[in-house]
């Protein structure tokens, strides 16, 4: 069941309660005084404590069995018992961090009843802790996929800016990952435990936006029959995402201005301005500047926006990563399909790499499930991928009938690396024993293929974590980031 930690000066106190315990099923250490009861809160790492608030009949030394329980990594939850109860011991426990508080004496039924809430509390909060572990794992900037130099840039900067306070406009193409990158912004801050709430505002008509942003109050106008809490107000103390600003009106501008400028909202109908801490990250798909030339939007809210901008590169300028986020989708698109994992042929990785790519990653990622949804043997061939695709790039899917596939990189291992070797074998046609000195290389070059294998296998072991696996490495995250993607000085 759980384990309890439990705490009384009393022994026969502690003799019925533990056996009580014990009948229930949980594992128990009872203790009668308070250093080793603390000690022993380190040693067992208990899942729930329950304690006396007087050891010692004069003092609360309970208070200091409740900090050292909430101090724990997972917290302890602690319920309190004490035979010296009053309301303002209860209110003090309870500022002190403790859950529940019981008075002697009490029924049996009544403690169970307890120790299954806090216990039920207790797996609540480990997997809302669980969950915001993989969340800002799922959305740590090492998560979007890309070794090429622009993307190391977005990922220096995503770095640097996640954990301030300052408005980010994500700039790029459609589909190139804004809402991504604004989810790692997001999820990397200080604002990570808070809501992060995303709107597209050309979804939405003006009326409909303004009330969604700000929120309306009940009579405003026809249909609001109940007053309405606006985006801002959903997102207080997290982080709201604009996508397609652009596509504001100049009403709207104006109001998103005086918000970004008061800290505060006004909802439709309302004339009292409500405070707001929202962290306002936005995004737009071409360029504002030209908006601002065409009087369509507000040169002053630009530059209110535009305190940190990042700029995501189109996939057609880092095809470098072409192999890595196609192993990345083939992957994740053949998740649970039976007959074993899927390959790509080297004529689909030529279709793939002649191709503009106007929707970018998510045309790709749109490509690669039609693929894997219809295909019907171990390998995707051009007669899986989209008509218009194989049109755009003058490929026949009645031409790929060759056995051989593309090597892909593993998830995680940087495409730049099986680039380079796949380059090697096109442009290589002698063997080490007809051309032996043009096959020695220097030695440096040597150590650096050395050194890129190596930190392939680490790669793959760590399943893509860089963090672990800069761990393991024994070096800093941005000297692993380098290496991986060539840059290093010392290569």
């Amino acid at each position: 069941m759980a384990k309890v930690l439990l705490v009384d000066d009393e022994l026969t106190m502690v003799q019925m309660v533990a056996d009580l315990l014990r009948a229930d099923g949980h594992e128990v250490f009872p203790f009668t005084n308070l250093n080793a009861a603390v000690a022993g809160m380190t040693t067992h790492q208990p899942d729930l404590v329950v304690t006396d608030l007087y050891l010692d009949k004069t003092n609360a030394q309970g208070l200091e069995i409740i900090k050292k329980a909430r101090s724990l990594s997972p917290p302890a939850v602690v319920v309190v018992i004490t035979g010296y109860g009053s309301i303002d011991t209860a209110v003090e426990a309870m500022k002190n961090g403790a859950f529940d508080y019981l008075e002697k004496p009490f029924k049996v039924d009544e403690l169970r009843m307890c120790i299954q809430r806090g216990l039920s509390y207790s797996t609540a909060v480990s997997e809302t802790t669980f969950l915001r572990r993989q969340l800002k794992k799922k959305y740590h900037f090492s998560q979007i996929i890309g070794t090429s130099s622009k993307m190391q840039d977005v990922f220096k900067m995503i770095e640097r800016v996640a954990n301030t306070e300052s408005t980010v406009l994500v700039l790029g193409e459609s589909g190139t990952g804004k809402e991504l990158v604004a989810r790692s912004l997001h999820f990397n801050s200080r604002r990570q435990h808070a809501p992060f709430v995303p709107i597209n505002c050309s979804a939405l008509p003006e009326a409909l936006l303004e009330s969604e942003l700000f929120g309306h109050r009940r009579g405003s106008f026809t249909g609001a029959i109940a007053d309405k809490k606006g985006l801002f107000q959903e997102a207080d103390g997290g982080t709201l995402f604009l996508d397609e600003v652009g596509s504001m009106s100049p009403l709207l501008q104006s109001r998103l201005l005086r918000v970004l400028q008061e800290k505060e909202v006004r909802r439709v109908g309302d004339n009292t301005p409500v405070f707001v801490d929202v962290r306002v990250v936005a995004a737009a798909n071409e360029p504002l500047e030209q908006r601002i030339k065409e009087g369509t939007f507000r040169e002053d809210l630009y530059y209110r926006l535009n305190v940190i901008p990042i700029q995501l590169p189109a996939l057609r300028e880092r095809l470098d990563d072409l192999p890595l986020l196609v192993a990345h989708f083939l992957k994740q698109k053949s998740a649970g399909r039976s007959g074993g994992p899927l390959k790509v042929s080297r004529r689909v990785m030529e279709a793939f790499n002649a191709h503009v790519w106007p929707g970018n990653v998510r045309e790709l990622e749109n490509a690669m499930e039609r693929a894997t949804t219809l295909c019907d043997s171990d390998t995707i061939r051009l007669t899986d991928l989209p008509p218009t695709l194989l049109a755009r790039v003058g490929f026949s899917a009645t031409e790929d009938t060759a056995r051989e596939t593309a090597e892909l990189p593993h998830v995680g291992e940087p495409a730049a690396a099986v680039l380079a070797t796949e380059g090697a074998k096109n442009t290589s046609t002698a063997t080490a024993a007809n051309r032996p000195l043009d096959s020695i290389k220097p030695l440096k070059h040597f150590i650096r293929e050395q050194e890129q294998s190596y930190l392939n296998r680490v790669m793959e072991a760590t399943s893509g974590d860089k963090e672990q696996a800069a761990i393991v490495l024994g070096v800093s995250l941005a000297t692993l980031y380098r290496k991986l993607s060539g840059d290093d000085p010392e290569a």
